[in-house]
């Protein structure tokens, strides 16, 4: 497994494979993608972790509507993450800052 934090409002748009983008037809299913219910705070923001099966490369994530709203996401149209993390990343990330543990998912 691979893991990646998104801020609060940002949503998963195309998703990368080896072979290219992701093809639920050749697939015959969608990507593996769950939020977990651990968050952490990094200057007033919420970064939730996400779990992505070990086929996926690249994602590319957007803010929602609502996060356009903030000043600080104003300019910015989408990223591409390529850069996904072990979980020897997450549990050092974890440690180095304030997380929370959330009961139920969104």
């Amino acid at each position: 497994m691979k893991y990646f934090f998104l801020s609060e409002g940002w949503a998963i748009g195309q998703i990368w494979t080896v072979g290219g983008l992701w093809n639920e037809i050749a697939w015959r299913r969608t990507p593996d993608i769950k939020k977990m219910s651990i968050c952490l705070w990094d200057k007033n923001e919420q970064m939730w972790l996400h779990r992505v099966e070990d086929a996926v490369l690249m994602l590319e994530i957007y803010p929602t509507t609502e996060a356009q709203q903030s000043a600080s996401n104003q300019n910015i149209g989408n990223v591409v993450l390529t850069r996904l993390i072990d979980a020897e990343k997450v549990l050092e990330y974890l440690s180095k800052t304030s997380a929370i543990c959330q009961t139920n998912h969104t």
